[in-house]
C-alpha cells in the first residue's frame, strides 16, 4: 500500500502543539451570533392547538414552519425544539450550501439516472431561492455564491478531474472549470495541489448558525410559535379523529398535521429507527488571517474546498477570514447513540491540525481558536429520504448525510406537498417515493460500518481502487459516508 500526501508531508509536532494550545472547545458559529439573534424562548407548558406542529428546530424544521406560513398565512404553526434553535448540526456545520439534492452527481446517476436532469434543475432552483432569501426576508447569513473547488492531491486524482470536467462539458453543464497545476496554484496556493475542478454555480458559502437564527426570527415575525427546551417524548394519533399530538414533559400540541425534523436523533416513528446512523465529524477554526497570511494563500475567489479522497477534508473562509478545516475522520460509535461525550476526540483534532499545515505550510504559527464536533444523520443512499405516516397526518425527512444545508429547504417543500397530497415534480420523484434500505441492527451495523471505513481508507492508499466489499456495496446501492 502507498502513503497519502498527508502521511508524506507531516509537520513538526511543535507546530501542531502551538496551534492547538488554548483552543476553545466550542462552536465558533454559535459563539459568533449577536445577542439579538439569541432570544430566550419559553418551554412548552400546557396544551396548544395548531394546524401544523413541527418537531425540531434545525434547518429542516425552520424552513418547514416558514414555508407553511407562506403557503397559508392564517395557519397556526407551532415548532417544538428539545434544546435551542440551531444548536445541533444546523449550527455547527461547515456552511457549504450545495445545489445537489443527491449528494453529488455521481451518486444521483447511480441511483436515479432517469431523473437527474430534473433533480439537477430543482437543486439549482432551490439554491437560487436560498440565495434570494436574504433580500426577500431581510436576512443576513453571510451568503456568498462562490462555488466549490475540488483539488487533486494525488496523481491518480488528476485523471478523475479531467474526466469530470469533460463529462460536464458534454452534457452542457456550465461553470465547471478544469484547472491545471499552474492555474490551481494561482487560485489557491498549496504544495499539495496538482490540479482542480471549480464548480462555479452549484455551491454557496454561508454562516450556519446565522441561517438558523434568521429563519427562526423571520418565522416568528410571521406568527410561528417556537418553544425551546421541550424534548418530545412521544407522538400520538388517537383513533380516527384526524389529529396528531406531540407530547413533552410539560405539555402537548394537538394539531391537524405534524412534521418530524429530528434527523440524527432517534425517530418518533418505529419504522425509521434503523434508517440512519449518527456519524461524528470534527472541525477546527483558525484565528483570523492577517493580510500577509491571506496573500500567501491567495484564495481570492473564496470558494469552498473539498478534496477527492474517500476520507475527505472540507474547508472554507469565514467572513472575517478565518479558515474552517474539517472532515477526514467520520466516527461511528456502537449502538447508534448521540452523546455529548463523543464530541471530545483530541486525536481527530490533532490529525486535522497536521493535515491543515500539510495543506498550508506557509501558515505555520497560526493558531486555532475553536474546535468542535457534531453528529451527521447518514442514510444508506447518502441523501434524504421522505415519507408520511399515521394515516397521512405525519410527514418526515431524514438522512441528509452531510449535505443538508441546501437540501433541507427542498425537504421542507416536499413534506408540505406530501401533507397536502400534491402530485407534482417533487412528490413524483423516485427519490421521494421510495425508501432506501435500512442499516442493520447491532452488532451487524458496527461490524459493517467499520469494515467499510477500513476499506475506504485502503482505497485512499491504493490509488482509489475499491476492494470487493466496496464493489459489492456499490452494486447493492448501499454505503457509508459523511
Amino acid at each position: 500500500m502507498g502513503t497519502t500526501v498527508f502521511e508524506r508531508r507531516i509537520p513538526q509536532p511543535s507546530v501542531i502543539e502551538h496551534a492547538l494550545g488554548g483552543t476553545s472547545h466550542s462552536t465558533f458559529w454559535i459563539d459568533d451570533l449577536p445577542e439579538e439573534l439569541k432570544p430566550s424562548r419559553p418551554k412548552l407548558a400546557g396544551t396548544a392547538v395548531a394546524d401544523l406542529v413541527v418537531v425540531g428546530g434545525g434547518y429542516t424544521g425552520l424552513w418547514t414552519a416558514l414555508l407553511a406560513k407562506e403557503r397559508n398565512p392564517d395557519a397556526h404553526v407551532v415548532l417544538v425544539e428539545a434544546k435551542r434553535v440551531g444548536w445541533a448540526a444546523s449550527g455547527r456545520n461547515g456552511g457549504f450550501c450545495e445545489a445537489s439534492l443527491t449528494h453529488g452527481h455521481e451518486n444521483g446517476m447511480a441511483r436515479w439516472p432517469k431523473e437527474m436532469a430534473t433533480l439537477d434543475r430543482l437543486g439549482l432552483e432551490n439554491l437560487d431561492a436560498i440565495e434570494a432569501a436574504e433580500a426577500k426576508y431581510g436576512m443576513d447569513f453571510h451568503f456568498e455564491r462562490t462555488g466549490q473547488l475540488a483539488p487533486a492531491v494525488e496523481e491518480h486524482q488528476v485523471g478523475w478531474l479531467k474526466e469530470w470536467a469533460d463529462e460536464a462539458t458534454a452534457r452542457g453543464e456550465e461553470g465547471v472549470v478544469y484547472l491545471d497545476e499552474a492555474a490551481m496554484q494561482a487560485s489557491v496556493a498549496s504544495p499539495t495541489y496538482l490540479a482542480g475542478v471549480w464548480e462555479q454555480r452549484t455551491n454557496g458559502m454561508l454562516h450556519p448558525a446565522r441561517l438558523a437564527a434568521e429563519l427562526a426570527r423571520v418565522a416568528e415575525e410571521r406568527g410561528v410559535e417556537i418553544f425551546e427546551h421541550s424534548p418530545v417524548r412521544r407522538l400520538e394519533t388517537p383513533g380516527s379523529t384526524g389529529a396528531v399530538s406531540v407530547v413533552t414533559d410539560g405539555g402537548r400540541v394537538d394539531a391537524k398535521h405534524a412534521v418530524l425534523a429530528t434527523n440524527v436523533f432517534p425517530s418518533l416513528l418505529k419504522r425509521n429507527r434503523l434508517m440512519t446512523v449518527p456519524v461524528y465529524d470534527y472541525v477546527l477554526m483558525t484565528e483570523p488571517l492577517s493580510a500577509e497570511q491571506l496573500a500567501s494563500v491567495g484564495w481570492n475567489d473564496r470558494q469552498g474546498i473539498g478534496d477527492m479522497a474517500n476520507q475527505f477534508h472540507y474547508y472554507r473562509l469565514s467572513k472575517d477570514n478565518r479558515i474552517l478545516f474539517g472532515g477526514y475522520d467520520a466516527i461511528y460509535n456502537y449502538g447508534r447513540k448521540v452523546r455529548e461525550s463523543y464530541e471530545n476526540r483530541p486525536e481527530s483534532w490533532q490529525r486535522l491540525a497536521s493535515h491543515f499545515f500539510t495543506t498550508f505550510p506557509q501558515l505555520e504559527g497560526l493558531k486555532f481558536s475553536h474546535k468542535w464536533a457534531g453528529a451527521i444523520d447518514t442514510s444508506t443512499q447518502f441523501t434524504a429520504f421522505f415519507g408520511t405516516a399515521r394515516d397521512h397526518r405525519v410527514a418526515y425527512a431524514a438522512g441528509f448525510t452531510g449535505l443538508g444545508v441546501g437540501s433541507t429547504r427542498f425537504a421542507a417543500e416536499t413534506m408540505l406537498d406530501l401533507l397536502e397530497r400534491r402530485e407534482n415534480e417533487r412528490t413524483t420523484l423516485e427519490m421521494v417515493r421510495k425508501r432506501p434500505l435500512p442499516f442493520p441492527p447491532e452488532p451487524a451495523a458496527a461490524m459493517g460500518i467499520n469494515a467499510t471505513r477500513w476499506s475506504l481508507d485502503r482505497a485512499d492508499h491504493n490509488r482509489g481502487k475499491r476492494n470487493l466489499l466496496l464493489k459489492t456495496l456499490d452494486a447493492l446501492g448501499l454505503g457509508f459516508d459523511s
